[in-house]
């Protein structure tokens, strides 16, 4: 069964680049470019996984978390993100953070990362 990703990353080039990488390996991709666009993809579809850029224009990656979060709680998140303080990733790990991986990282690293989560979730179905 194809798994559902829903990929928010305000770089349209980067986003292009991981949304075809991620196609390749057999997942369905939807990409939205800031956090607003990212919020109405996940309220019209139904996802496996999210991965959320942080720093986004209109809303952050932490933002989009909760309120993705508060209509769904179960969603599967990973942060891809630029921040690397310490704060930063604690902060994505409260939120519900399944993973957070910081850039620039290893295209193979983030797809092992992926089925990783979603291993863990299909265990606790």
């Amino acid at each position: 069964m194809d798994k559902h990703i829903l990929l928010v990353e305000d770089d349209q080039n980067f986003g292009d680049v991981l949304r075809s990488y991620l196609e390749m390996n057999d997942y369905i991709v939807t990409l939205a470019t800031d956090g607003d666009a990212g919020l109405e993809a996940f309220k019209k579809g139904t996802y496996d996984l999210c991965i959320f850029d942080v720093m986004m224009p209109k809303k952050d990656g932490f933002t989009l978390a909760k309120e993705v979060k508060a209509i769904k709680a179960d969603t599967m998140i990973i942060f891809l993100t630029a921040k690397t303080l310490k704060e930063d990733v604690l902060e994505g790990f409260k939120l519900g953070a399944d993973d957070y991986i910081t850039k620039p990282f290893n295209s193979e690293e983030l797809l092992y990362r992926v089925k990783a989560v979603l291993r863990r979730n299909s265990k606790n179905e």
